[in-house]
Order: structure tokens, then sequence, then C-alpha cells
């Protein structure tokens, strides 16, 4: 049986309707680019807001999806038609096995579209029903800190249910920004080349011997088509390869692992040449704990 995932993602959905359209078709490319590269089959459909990938195996794409840029959530969804009756009998159904005696649980519902309820009357009308259903559970609603959560999203004349979401990286979809170089040399520099990325940033990844690891083991599963160019660690090999790989792709810049210390000679290094450097702000401590974050979304 298919397995249905809501895709969600923030960014694009306040772009002006031209220019989302343009991050949507992206968005979806490389949805089907980290599925073609993990051996998924499935199909992608939409409705406002949201996409929705059918595919045959649940657990992989799932995983797939939280390295895809743009990307906010994913979440495993039960479609029924918008009918009272219809919502109420597959979430008692789901639930069942979620609920164990004495558990705390919230309905967490939301709308869109013309309906004869309001969001909050749907929730409380369906909390009762699961207290009723299962009253010799002893079952209590805590809508601060519950155990289980249920939520049900209406959308138009199809209802989804679901019960965890899992975080993807936000940001723009590869692909809507320009092309850039980085140095990759440890955690400092994986971490600046990421950030760019996430802002739709193709790039192109000149590692050093310590830096090959973040490159090909957790960039290019965000990015499968990432080119990893490896140099050896002398500053003037990776300098010259950096060089040599603007020229050759038309890169707009270079990102390069600095801190403010650094910044001033690497500025008369590269003249007029753009360079960005995402993590110059950030301590060796902060590094470390926004890496161990990136490299979770690759478990």
């Amino acid at each position: 049986m298919a397995t249905l995932l809501l895709i969600r993602y923030g960014e694009l959905a306040l772009k002006s309707p031209p220019v989302r359209r343009e991050f949507e078709r992206s968005l979806r490319h490389n949805i089907l680019e980290q599925f073609l590269e993990g051996g998924i089959t499935g199909r992608l459909r939409s409705d406002a807001g949201h996409l929705y990938a059918e595919v045959d195996a649940g657990d992989p794409a799932l995983r797939a999806l939280r390295r895809v840029f743009g990307v906010t959530s994913v979440s495993e969804v039960f479609e029924v038609p918008t009918d009272r009756a219809a919502i109420r009998d597959r979430l008692l159904e789901l639930a069942e096995p979620r609920l164990r005696p004495k558990s705390r649980f919230a309905v967490r519902a939301r709308r869109t579209g013309q309906h004869p309820f309001t969001s909050q009357e749907l929730a409380r009308d369906l909390g009762g029903d699961v207290l009723e259903r299962y009253a010799d559970r002893e079952l209590a609603v805590d809508l601060e800190h519950p155990e289980v959560e249920l939520f049900v999203e209406v959308r138009g004349p199809r209802t989804y249910l679901y019960f965890d979401r899992a975080t993807g990286p936000g940001g723009l979809p590869l692909g809507v920004a320009g092309r850039l170089v980085a140095l990759i040399d440890g955690p400092r520099g994986a971490l600046g080349a990421y950030l760019m990325m996430k802002r739709g940033c193709r790039v192109l990844l000149v590692a050093v011997p310590s830096g090959e690891p973040y490159a090909r083991e957790v960039l290019r599963r965000f990015d499968p088509k990432a080119e990893v160019v490896v140099v050896p660690p002398d500053p003037t090999a990776w300098s010259a390869a950096l060089e040599a790989a603007v020229d050759r792709t038309h890169a707009d810049g270079v990102v390069l692992p600095l801190d403010v210390d650094g910044y001033p000679a690497a500025r008369e290094r590269w003249g007029e040449r753009v360079i960005f450097s995402p993590t110059v702000g950030f301590t060796d401590a902060e590094v470390d704990e926004r890496w161990r974050n990136v490299t979770a979304l690759t478990a």
C-alpha cells in the first residue's frame, strides 16, 4: 500500500505568485532528484501551500525529504473525505494503538475553505469522541503538555490525519540563487557551505583531506549533484583550486571558513571577488552545535 506524505514549505509561500511558481518547480525537481538518488518511486501532487508525495517506501522517502532545502517538515498522513463521520471514524481507528491507559492527549485541528464548523469546534468534538470511545482507558485532555497529539488538517473536500512531524532544513530550493565555490576544511567550512546551499545556491565543494568526509558524507546528501574537488591542505594549492573552480563554473563568489580576525587578509587576497563567510560570527562551540543539527537531518 502506498504511503502518503504531506510536505510543508515556508519561505516559498511569501513570494510573489510568479516567483513562487518558479520556486515550487525547483522544489519539485529537487524532491524527485532525491527520490531518484535513493531509488524511491512515487508521484507528487499539490494544493495551495502543500505538496504531497505518494510513495511505495514511506520511511526512505521521509528521510530523503528531510534533506531537501525548502522543506520545513514532513508528515505521514491518512486521507479521508471531509465528512464529519468519516473523519471521526478514521481518527478513532488510527488513535487506538497510540492511546495507552491514562494517556494525556490533544486534538489539533486546522481548516481551509468553507465548512459548517470552526477549527476549535472540530477539535472539541473529536476530543469528546475519543474520550467517549475509550472511556475505559481513563484518558485526559491536556492541551499544554500532551503525551499524544492527534492532528486533523481539513483542506477543502479532503482531510488529512497525522501524528508526527519530521523537521526539514527549510530555506530555499537549491538552484534558485547563484553558483558558489566553497572551501571545506572541517565543520566551519562545511557549515558555511550548507548555509549558502540553504539560501538556494549550488555550491562546488573544494575539500582538503580533513574536510573531505564533511563534503562527501554530509553535504552531498543534500545535493547529490554537488561536485567535490579534493586538494592538498597547503594554502597555495587550495587557493589555486578555488580560483580555477570559480573561473570554470563562472561562480558568483567563494565561501570561506573565516573568523573576524582572518577577514582582512582574505579580503586583500581575493580582491574584487565576492566573499561569503556566514559562520564569521560563530564561536567554535556554536559551529559544532549547528553542525550536529545538520547531520541529524541525514540520519
